[in-house]
């Protein structure tokens, strides 16, 4: 009997332990986004008519949640290209190139802070 307990105590355990840490690294990211010099940007419906000049690329995707260093985005692959948008600054937004147009970024703060 003291045997059955200790066995139903260690699955409860190991499915407590799963259910914390075995399903954490899917994303389940509310937004598509890109982080730049630090900064994320949320992906607008908006698309910008003039950019100004190229700022960076994306240099890592990843769809699982966690933090990553650099230029990265859950939605743009590597090499996607990051335009200043002309008369607004980068603290306030960025152009992501989007299949020949321009999807602008809104500026959410520093990445990893809420």
């Amino acid at each position: 009997m003291k045997v059955l307990r200790s066995f139903c105590c260690l699955i409860t355990f190991s499915v407590l332990v799963v259910g914390l840490f075995g399903c954490s690294s899917e994303a389940d990211w509310n937004s598509s986004f890109v982080v730049w010099n630090g900064d994320m940007y949320e992906v607008s419906n908006e698309y910008v008519d003039e950019v100004d000049e190229e700022i960076g690329q994306v240099t890592k995707y990843s769809d699982k949640e966690g933090t990553f260093s650099g230029n990265f985005s859950n939605k743009y692959s590597k090499g996607t290209k990051l335009y200043s948008i002309k008369n607004i600054g980068t603290d306030e937004a960025i152009a992501i190139e989007e299949d020949g147009k321009y999807r602008k970024g809104n500026n959410n703060g520093k990445y990893g802070k809420k």
